[in-house]
């Protein structure tokens, strides 16, 4: 599990008003249309609350009298009460529902933009689920509060002041009898709020837990039925659900608990009310319109009185979506390291010639949640690509190959020193700049539910269709000819509908499409067969005779295509030459490509036997 599931996070106790006071400048913009909705809501309970009156007008007056004129007259003034709070009520949810909808999509689009900006490491420690279930589920809560509790709220307090306003002025003393459960119904909500937002976060996190195992059940098919873990993934599936099923159930405990106590004191004050009304009437003290209208008053205020747990509920879950809402939007889109400052005015900083190129002085790095007393991954990394060379960087797993290649694109942020391209701090580039100089090729070819071309064209935003061909051919990708629509064929999530190498060399094309200036390649040939290595060799010499490269490589083909070599051990480049004078001169190069190593980075190892051999021979591409 992740930092963010339940077992890890215990929710912490915020102020449910501080909590929803943070949607306010995504609410701002429509406040004009809120405001109008509760005035809108506040006029049709209030003319809720006239009914009463011409209720005690008709039993005092045309009923007493009997004049049935009267009656009719009566009859029709309820009418028309009865539809204009129907129609208020109506025009309060056509000014909200169009806004509340906007305020929605464009909080799911920060969300969504601010995930795309925030760096890698918070994307290492987070699970999908959990960031899902903060775009969808979270949101929806968000708008169903500003929708209909945050108006309500101020419409049912207004309408429990006036109504007993109106009930203290027509019968004080049966007023006084509606007004003692207020004290308890108080401590009762205070109570419940202190436990149900607890529940409330609990159960938000929990859903988060079960959408991870969900997805990563479904992207994961393959493997769950190639091993036959469906058993171990059901019950694992089983496990997180019966937790969320107990917090569900906590909850609804507690609501009905409030719920029912909420519900059954005031009846029992209305009951009373009834009692000593009656025991008026009967003594001659109070007309018999009047209780009506008092009873028919204190009836109206039931539901106000009563939704009060509901609206209660879905405030607090709602201060808990916003909580996790900004727990995301509040982690800082990049690294706090200071940009290198620029040049002073009339005092330019041209680089010299011994700047160009990539270079890495002095470079150290720590992943942000390593224990404080773990050594670095990289340390004293001195490191100078010279322009149009390409230099293959190697090593044993775990040395930190592919952490250094992902330090360049700024994917993770050096703890020290700095990186220059062509004499440019990288930290002084905007990021935007920084990714069209460096283009980059994963170990892990990672494809989008879109065409191959729009996947290959991702890789550059100026490139077009003799790009795209240009690039494909490079990658040998002649496959994507075939696909029933070229180029155009829409792959599959993650790009399953193509094989393994089929993946790899459109990734290739998409880090080569834009002819970048830098490219990184972390191991870029680990799942092409033999045949289509050596054509994507001899197309990819063209490509690195005109770039600055840096390759990661685990076989002795690969490393061919560099001009140098640099070795990664332990954190630190032991050692940099061309391949033959590290053959014969490191040890452990030498033993890395005899394949006496363990190479368990390589997905797609040749026969050992042959690799000493072909190594030491200097090799030519297969």
């Amino acid at each position: 599990m992740t930092e963010t599931t339940t077992e890890n996070r215990p929710p912490e106790r915020r102020s449910a008003v501080r909590s929803l006071y943070r949607l306010w400048p995504y609410v701002q913009p429509v406040r004009g249309r809120l405001v109008g909705a509760a005035l809108v809501g506040v006029l049709a309970s209030c003319l809720g609350l006239v009914i009463p009156l011409a209720l005690k007008w008709i039993v005092d007056g045309p009923v007493a009298d009997r004049d049935p004129s009267g009656v009719w007259l009566g009859g029709v003034v309820l009418l028309v009460l009865g539809t204009a709070e129907a129609v208020l009520f109506w025009v309060r949810r056509v000014l909200v529902a169009r806004p509340l909808a906007r305020v929605e999509a464009d909080m799911r689009a920060a969300l969504f933009r601010h995930l795309q900006r925030l760096p890698v490491a918070f994307h290492d420690r987070w699970s999908s689920g959990q960031l899902l279930s903060r775009g969808t589920t979270d949101l929806m809560l968000m708008r169903m509060f500003l929708a209909f509790p945050l108006t309500f709220l101020l419409v049912n307090a207004t309408t429990i002041v006036v109504g007993f306003a109106i009930l203290l002025a027509q019968q004080w003393t049966l007023g006084l009898v509606l007004l003692a459960p207020v004290a308890p119904l108080v401590v009762l909500c205070w109570f419940f709020e202190e436990r149900y937002s607890l529940a409330a976060r609990t159960a938000q996190d929990q859903v988060g837990d079960v959408t991870t195992i969900v997805e990563e059940s479904v992207l994961g098919i393959r493997i769950i039925k190639g091993f036959g873990q469906h058993r171990g993934q059901e019950r694992a599936f089983g496990s997180l659900s019966e937790r969320l099923r107990t917090t569900e159930l906590r909850k609804a405990g507690l609501l009905g608990t409030l719920w029912a106590l909420i519900m059954v004191l005031p009846e029992l004050a209305i009951g009373a009310a009834l009692l000593l009304g009656v025991v008026q009437v009967a003594d001659g003290e109070l007309s018999a319109g009047t209780l009506v209208a008092f009873l028919s008053t204190a009836l109206a205020l039931r539901w106000p009185v009563e939704s009060l747990g509901f609206l209660l509920a879905m405030t607090n879950e709602t201060a808990t979506a916003s909580d996790r809402f900004f727990e995301v939007m509040d982690v800082a889109e990049a690294d706090p390291r200071p940009v290198t400052p620029p040049a002073e005015p009339g005092q330019p900083e041209m680089p010299g010639p011994g700047d160009r190129g990539l270079r890495l002085e002095g470079i150290e790095f720590r992943y942000p949640d390593a224990p404080p007393d773990a050594p670095p991954v990289l340390r004293g990394i001195d490191l100078h690509i010279r322009p149009g060379e390409t230099m293959a960087l190697v090593g044993t797993t775990g040395s930190g190959k592919t952490t250094l290649t992902a330090l360049i694109p700024r994917l993770h942020e050096a703890t020290a020193g700095r990186i220059t391209l062509d004499g440019e701090d990288i930290t002084a580039l905007p990021r935007r700049r920084l990714r069209e100089l460096v283009s980059v090729a994963f170990e892990e070819p990672t494809l989008f539910s879109a065409s191959v071309g729009e996947n290959v064209l991702m890789g550059s935003e100026g490139a077009d269709e003799s790009d795209l061909k240009r690039a494909l051919a490079v990658a040998q990708a002649d496959f994507v000819d075939a696909l029933p629509d070229g180029h155009r064929t829409q792959v599959g999530e993650q790009g399953l509908s193509l094989s393994g190498g089929q993946r790899q060399r459109l990734a290739l094309a998409r880090a080569v499409v834009g002819s970048p200036r830098f490219l990184i390649l972390d191991d870029p040939l680990s799942a092409l067969d033999v045949h289509t290595e050596a054509a994507v060799e001899a197309a990819l010499r063209e490509v690195l005779a005109t770039t600055t490269a840096l390759v990661v490589a685990h076989r002795p083909s690969t490393v061919l295509l560099a001009d140098r070599v640099a070795l990664l051990s332990r954190g630190r480049i032991a050692a940099v030459g061309t391949h033959h004078e590290l053959l014969h001169g490191n040890e452990e190069y030498a033993s890395l490509m005899s394949g006496h190593e363990s190479s368990d980075d390589s997905d797609d190892s040749e026969d050992s036997d042959d690799f000493e051999d072909y190594a030491r021979d200097g090799g030519s591409p297969r």
